[in-house]
């Protein structure tokens, strides 16, 4: 069998589930570990989040967040942004077996929140990673690629932050015109140069200048015409969709001129080390070296903020 777009294109609002308009979970998606929730809250709304066997990020996308997680002495208060545009946020990990409640200020304009997650299960004291706090100023901002192929990534539990047990998360924020998640890599197998990671993307599209519904489009496909995973996906995607990639390789992510693409990263797997390995599509690996003799696109950094790690090609 083939999985196509139907299959693996999640239209927004498709997989809502009381508050959450997009709620992917493992079941949802058919695999063992990678989930991603996303919700809107109004002024002063409060929702109640157990985590189960869910370790989880919180991650203000539209506004501020203030959460009380049980067996913590105080709240945490999430300085979050005006919008995905506008730089970094603060994030807060949770580990699985927490309970919390997330509010939006009474005082503000809402809260959009998104909650990427992997399935743990509840880890022994000495395993289990400690509830944290990472301000927007701790996360590391990386310009990748170089030209129309140049992309931001936030890098807030990337897996060289050792913050999560399995989960590696990030934000990507691709200029309009331009492509990510490019050349097309994989990341299925678990050998010396490769991670087994299943990947979900949750895209926001920026509109166009009067409003107009902006989209973008995402190709994934198989390793090879033998292999029995069959996979051939692509999609037009609008503000809210989530695509999922179980296996195979995926890219580009591609920006349509005039709107910027948004996209969160959830990824997870068997393994332990909570490695981010991957090979890329032997045709299209050469784009890599074009990179060099390319200036980064001048309309990155998104928000007005300077780099910690720039030109990571």
């Amino acid at each position: 069998m083939t999985l196509a777009n139907a299959d693996l294109h999640l239209r927004a609002g498709s997989t809502a589930d009381l508050v959450w308009d997009v709620s992917v979970t493992p079941e949802v998606a058919g695999w063992g570990w990678t989930s991603l929730r996303a919700a809107d809250l109004a002024p002063g709304q409060e929702v109640r989040l157990e985590t189960d066997e869910d370790e989880v990020v919180l991650v203000p996308l539209r506004g501020d967040l203030v959460v009380s997680v049980e067996g913590e002495p105080r709240p945490f208060e999430l300085a979050g942004r005006a919008s995905v545009w506008a730089g970094p946020t603060d994030v807060l990990y949770l580990p699985a077996g927490s309970t919390a409640v997330l509010s939006a200020p009474p005082d503000g304009h809402g809260t959009r929140i998104g909650v990427p997650g992997a399935r743990t299960g509840v880890l022994p004291e000495g395993v289990r990673k400690p509830v944290r706090h990472v301000a927007a100023d701790e996360v590391a901002v990386e310009l990748r690629g170089a030209g129309s192929c140049t992309r931001e990534v936030r890098n807030f539990a990337s897996a060289d932050v050792d913050v999560a047990s399995k989960l590696v998360a990030v934000e990507v924020v691709t200029p309009g015109g331009n492509w990510s998640s490019y050349p097309p890599h994989k990341h299925d197998e678990t050998t010396e140069h490769e991670s087994e990671l299943e990947e979900v993307y949750y895209f926001e599209v920026a509109p166009g200048p009067s409003g107009q519904p902006g989209v973008g489009y995402h190709r994934t496909y198989s390793t090879s015409e033998r292999d029995d995973r069959q996979v051939d996906v692509l999609v037009e995607v609008r503000d809210r969709d989530t695509v999922l990639v179980p296996h195979g390789w995926h890219g580009p992510c591609m920006a349509a001129p005039g709107n910027h693409l948004y996209y969160l990263n959830a990824m997870a797997g068997p393994a332990d080390d909570r490695a981010w390995r991957i090979v890329d599509d032997p045709d299209h690996a050469w784009v890599r070296s074009t990179w060099a003799d390319q200036p980064t696109d001048p309309r990155l950094p998104l928000g007005g903020r300077g780099t910690d790690q720039e030109d990571a090609r």
